[in-house]
């Protein structure tokens, strides 16, 4: 994790249900996208943190949501780093190509949420906060970047979330 001036940063977890078996050779595009759009990531101004399954260079073989989703954790120093990563770098172009590799998703299937810098979510912390916004909505502790909230706004709401033992 990488020092940070401040005091929070903005914890982002995406869900996709994968179309094909992830050793489908239709899945090849993406998979052979992943590390350069890992790179990229890590490489990005405000950038923190992602989840990397251990001995791997991400979190593909992670299935906490389920044999067919992989799921996508990482951390930014502000809304606008992870926005400018999302929407104005080549992971845009990636993002075009979704429907190719992953199912529409009905519900929520991205989730933002405020954290005390220097907190690294884990998994189950931010599948919970994915259910809250499923559930209540767009809140101070689980939002989407529609619907955002300011640090100010969850800063009642900055401890991580308890996880069940």
């Amino acid at each position: 994790m990488t020092a940070s001036p401040h005091a929070a940063h903005l914890a982002q977890l995406n869900v996709a249900t994968l179309r094909h078996p992830f050793d489908d050779p239709r899945m090849t595009p993406f998979v052979e996208l992943l590390d350069p759009v890992n790179a990229a990531a890590d490489g990005a101004p405000g950038f923190v943190w992602r989840l990397v399954e251990e001995g791997s260079d991400d979190a593909t073989g992670l299935r906490p949501a389920g044999e067919d989703v992989i799921v996508n954790l990482t951390v930014w120093e502000t809304q606008e780093a992870l926005w400018d990563f999302a929407y104005r770098s080549g992971h845009l172009d990636v993002m075009r190509r979704r429907r190719e590799w992953f199912e529409r998703h009905v519900e929520a299937h991205l989730v933002l949420w405020w954290i005390p810098a220097g907190h690294r979510p884990t998994v189950a912390e931010a599948l919970e906060r994915l259910t809250e916004l499923r559930a209540l909505g767009p809140s101070p502790r689980a939002f989407t970047f529609a619907s955002s909230y300011t640090t100010a706004e969850a800063a009642p709401h900055l401890q991580p979330t308890p996880t069940a033992p």
